[in-house]
């Protein structure tokens, strides 16, 4: 592998994780607002522990989840994009694989 090839997969892995870390922090505040708003209570610190309840850690659970991957999943579409726009390429491993190639 060209040593330019791996700067840029290097170089797309900090920007993307950067992007995601950045969507998850931002998701869980939001999320944690809104829980707050809707419940009137705190989220659950540790919904792993059996003193929180099952209905409340499972909610916490399943809203966290589709949360925090919906909103990488928009921050990876989004940088790649950006990355496209700079680059003038797709970021390494995006590429799409056409029916011939595959």
């Amino acid at each position: 592998m060209p040593v330019s090839d791996t700067r840029s997969i290097l170089a797309w892995r900090a920007v993307a994780g950067l992007a995601t870390v950045a969507a998850a922090f931002v998701t869980h505040k939001v999320l944690s607002a809104a829980w707050r708003f809707v419940t009137g209570n705190q989220p659950p610190d540790s919904p792993e522990n059996p003193d929180t309840g099952t209905a409340e850690a499972v909610t916490w659970a399943v809203a966290s989840g589709v949360a925090v991957a919906v909103a990488r999943l928009f921050a990876t579409r989004k940088t790649a994009q950006l990355w496209r726009r700079a680059t003038g390429a797709m970021p390494p491993g995006m590429e799409r694989v056409r029916d011939d190639q595959a």
